[in-house]
Parts: C-alpha cells; sequence; structure tokens
C-alpha cells in the first residue's frame, strides 16, 4: 500500500507546530508571572522588570498568530498545489519571454523567483508590524520607513546576485553526482559555508551597516591587552551603527586561524560608557529539529566562555555585564525551561548566573 505522501508531511508539520505551540504555551505562563526569579530579585529594578514582562509578552502574543497564519498558508500550498502552479507558471513565463522552459536551471531559478516574491508579499505585514509596532512602542526601532525597504531591496538585489550560480552549481551536481552526489553536495555546501563566512562581513554586511575602526581609547587597549594576554589573534577591531536601525546591543567574534575580528554594536559601547516543492516544506519542519542540536552545543559554548571569563578573575564584572545587558535588550527574566532548551542559543540569565557562581567558588 502507497504512503500517501503529502498528508504525511503535512501532518509531520502539524505535529511539529502543536509541540512547539506546547513550548510556547509554557513559556507564555512564564512571562506571565508577575515577579522575579529569586536569583535576580535585588539585582533587576522591579521598573525594567514590568518593562521587559510587557515587552516579552507583545512578543509572544505576536509570536502565536505569526504561526498560525504560517502553518495555515504552508499547508493550503500543498494540499491546493500551490508549489505545482507555481513551478508551470514559471514555465510559460520563461516560453513568454523567448527562454527554453526544459532547461532545468533556467525553470528552477524562474520558480524560486516566483516563490521569494510571494514569501516576500505575504511576510511583510508581519514584518512592518513587527518592527513599526511592536519595536517602537518599546522604544527600540530606530529605522524609518524608507530605511525598512531600502533593506529589503538590497537583500533581494544580493539574491538575485548570488542564486543564480549557487543553484545552477547544485543542479549541475545533482544532474551528473552519481552515486556519490551526497558527497559532492556535502563538499560544495562545506566550501560555500566558508566562502560566505569570509565574504559576509567583508563585502556584504557593509551594504545595510557602517563599520569603523574602534578609536584608541581605554576600551580599546583594554581589549586589545586581553586579546594579547591570551594569544588572541586580533587583526581588527570595528564598531557597526547598530543604533540606525535598533537600540538592542551585541557584539560578535569573527574569522579564521590567525586573522580574528571583533566588531561592537555602537549601543553596547555607549551602555559600557554610560556603567564604565514539497522538499521545500519537508525541511523547514527538520530544520527545527537540527536547530535545536545546535542550540545544545551554542549553550555548551556558553558555559564554557562564561567558565573562562571567571578562569581569568573577571567574575565580578560578568555579573554585571550580562545584567546590564538583560536590562537594557528587555529581554525574558522568566523562562520556561523546555521552552529555553529548544529555543534559546544562548543560557537564560539565571542559568548563567548560577553557572558563574558556582564556577566561582570552584575558582575560590
Amino acid at each position: 500500500m502507497a504512503i500517501p505522501y503529502m498528508e504525511t508531511v503535512v501532518g509531520f508539520m502539524i505535529v511539529m507546530y502543536i509541540f512547539e505551540t506546547y513550548l510556547d504555551m509554557r513559556q507564555h505562563s512564564a512571562l506571565k508571572l508577575p515577579s522575579l526569579p529569586k536569583t535576580l530579585v535585588g539585582v533587576i529594578s522591579q521598573e525594567k522588570f514590568e518593562k521587559s514582562r510587557a515587552y516579552s509578552l507583545d512578543k509572544s502574543h505576536f509570536h502565536f498568530v505569526h504561526e498560525f497564519v504560517t502553518i495555515l498558508m504552508d499547508s493550503a500550498m500543498l494540499f491546493f498545489g500551490i508549489l505545482p502552479w507555481f513551478w508551470k507558471l514559471s514555465g510559460g513565463f520563461l516560453s513568454m519571454v523567448g527562454l527554453d522552459p526544459e532547461n532545468e536551471i533556467l525553470h528552477t531559478l524562474s520558480f524560486l523567483a516566483g516563490v521569494m516574491i510571494w514569501s516576500q508579499i505575504t511576510d511583510l505585514p508581519f514584518s512592518l508590524y513587527s518592527t513599526f509596532v511592536i519595536e517602537s512602542r518599546h522604544g527600540f526601532n530606530k529605522q524609518t520607513i524608507w530605511m525598512f525597504f531600502r533593506d529589503m531591496v538590497k537583500g533581494i538585489l544580493l539574491s538575485v546576485v548570488l542564486a543564480p550560480p549557487i543553484v545552477a552549481a547544485i543542479i549541475v551536481i545533482v544532474q551528473k553526482g552519481g552515486p556519490y552526489l551526497a558527497i559532492y553536495l556535502w563538499a560544495f555546501m562545506f566550501i560555500l559555508s566558508l566562502v560566505m563566512m569570509t565574504i559576509y562581513p567583508v563585502l556584504i554586511a557593509p551594504l545595510f551597516n557602517k563599520f569603523t575602526p574602534l578609536p584608541d581609547g581605554d576600551l580599546r587597549g583594554k581589549i586589545e591587552k586581553l586579546a594579547s594576554s591570551l594569544k588572541f589573534p586580533l587583526t581588527k577591531l570595528f564598531v557597526v551603527d547598530g543604533s540606525t536601525r535598533s537600540s538592542h546591543s551585541n557584539a560578535y567574534m569573527y574569522g579564521f586561524f590567525k586573522n580574528k575580528r571583533i566588531v561592537l554594536y555602537d549601543t553596547l559601547i555607549h551602555q559600557c560608557k554610560n556603567e564604565d516543492e514539497i522538499v521545500a516544506h519537508t525541511v523547514i519542519p527538520l530544520q527545527h529539529l537540527v536547530s535545536f542540536g545546535l542550540n545544545l552545543v551554542s549553550r555548551a559554548f556558553e558555559f564554557q566562555a562564561d567558565a573562562f571569563a571567571v578562569k581569568l578573575g573577571y567574575a565580578k564584572d560578568l555579573r554585571p555585564a550580562l545584567v546590564k545587558l538583560q536590562e537594557e535588550n528587555l529581554s525574558a527574566m522568566n523562562t520556561d525551561p523546555l521552552y529555553s532548551a529548544y529555543h534559546y542559543s544562548h543560557p537564560p540569565l539565571v542559568e548563567r548566573l548560577r553557572a558563574i557562581d558556582g564556577q566561582d567558588k570552584k575558582t575560590d
């Protein structure tokens, strides 16, 4: 008896949706708690807690609506054959402009272009609401409508430039890969990942933000001194104008081997100064499972990084720094353990402080 493939895929998607909605409801209940976790009592002010709680609940309500609409649209696209219709329509478009619809590469690119346009249109209301209602309501959004659509157009143009050669390469590999198809695809994707990790911060990220060297001063001196003491091959130290879009703060490192760079958001520096086809749809739910595994690895690395900082004697500086980031970003104070384990790539503040305290005692 043949397996009803379409029903199986949709059923799997719905099961994943129900499971993740269950986690979302647990988290929503945690966010509604009227008091701070014991670990944060006396550490986080009641005013900051209330602001964080309101912001998190707003995002949670929005998330429920967004996910419900998404699962309805995705299921409808499969049941009503929207993707095959897109494929047929894209072939008709190629014929209309004088191109060969039998050319698999051209047909696939035309199909993906249609899917991308559809995705941009259907997701646009949610992006606008998230940015100009929720983020603005809580004081984070710094974008203008012009900047929002300019970034969106830039993203589309980048896709137009980068997608054709990548898609063409994948199709050629599939056509000629034979029994070693999986190995060839893996090797191509691995090399592509390395190339993108290399060119993104140098060529792509500057299209959206301005990166300038961190000026000479106390902060730069301390970072370079620490990097030198750890034999960290720091070659560049940048400040990015994140404040042009949001007041959220962050920092990150990138690079390979002996060429490492650190990027600080200007909002972070400001705070420091103040404080001294079906397979398209089949992969989506599977990505959540893969992301869960990657989150576990990321969380383990985060704990290791905190433990390393404690070992260097920075426990007293690390605690208030983490608390400050939590406060300024209005991150959720109360988190459900199952929800955070599944969704968060960084451990919640309570868990990090608890681990820092435990490591600090071991060091003493």
